[in-house]
């Protein structure tokens, strides 16, 4: 399996409406591309010499076939959604492989 994660710099003064319309609108619509098995949201608990507030979103996937789909035909589509928070946020973006994974008894 592959993680799209997506880490994000948000300005504090816009931070709830960001984050109601990633909760709301975003994620979902990230999900319903049928790429991606569940997303999860964190927020980064390291204060960033930039300022404002950090959030992690990792979106799973079941395979790197499904990410490059995902790269091919929505990424630009989804990625313009978030012009409207343009200048009062930054993003980047990485992937990784999960290699293991374990759970508790």
């Amino acid at each position: 399996m592959h993680i799209y994660n997506v880490t994000i710099n948000i300005e504090e003064s816009i931070q709830e409406a960001w984050l109601a319309w990633m909760q709301d609108t975003h994620i979902p619509e990230m999900l319903a591309t049928g790429k991606f098995k569940n997303a999860l949201m964190t927020k980064v608990l390291v204060e960033e010499d930039m300022g404002g507030i950090t959030y992690s979103v990792q979106y799973t996937t079941v395979d790197k076939d499904a990410l490059q789909r995902y790269y091919t035909e929505d990424a630009e589509r989804l990625r313009a959604t978030t012009n409207r928070f343009a200048g009062k946020m930054v993003a980047f973006r990485t992937e990784l492989e999960i290699i293991n994974q374990q759970t508790k008894p």
